[in-house]
């Protein structure tokens, strides 16, 4: 019977010994906000990088239309002919169905919540 309680005093020592890990420590509030601040400031600054970005693909898009403008109208000039409008047409206040701004959609009058 010694022997027995023995092996088990020994098997729970064991246990015990390996069972443990290392506590990580949870982290603290001040640790949370500057987590958190850096992330905003990162974000932030990807945000002005991104509008930077666009402005300047917007700025060089309208210098390459107006480029390409002037280029079919001297072509055109030269040839003797008017210029050629642009085959893009801004979108219609008035739909199709002959109801201001639905979209398209067919909107009774009653529908309508103005």
């Amino acid at each position: 019977m010694k022997k027995i309680t023995a092996a088990l005093i020994a098997g729970l020592f064991a246990t015990a010994a390996f069972a443990q890990t290392t506590a990580t420590p949870a982290p603290t509030k001040a640790e949370v906000k500057a987590d958190a601040k850096e992330a905003k400031a990162e974000l932030k600054a990807d945000t002005k990088d991104a509008k930077a970005t666009l402005k300047a693909d917007t700025k060089e898009a309208k210098e390459t239309l107006k480029a390409d403008t002037r280029d079919a109208k001297a072509a055109a000039k030269a040839d003797g002919k008017t210029p050629v409008k642009s085959s893009v047409k801004p979108p219609a206040e008035v739909s199709t169905t002959g109801h201001a701004g639905t979209h398209g959609a067919d909107v009774s009058a009653t529908a309508k919540t103005k």
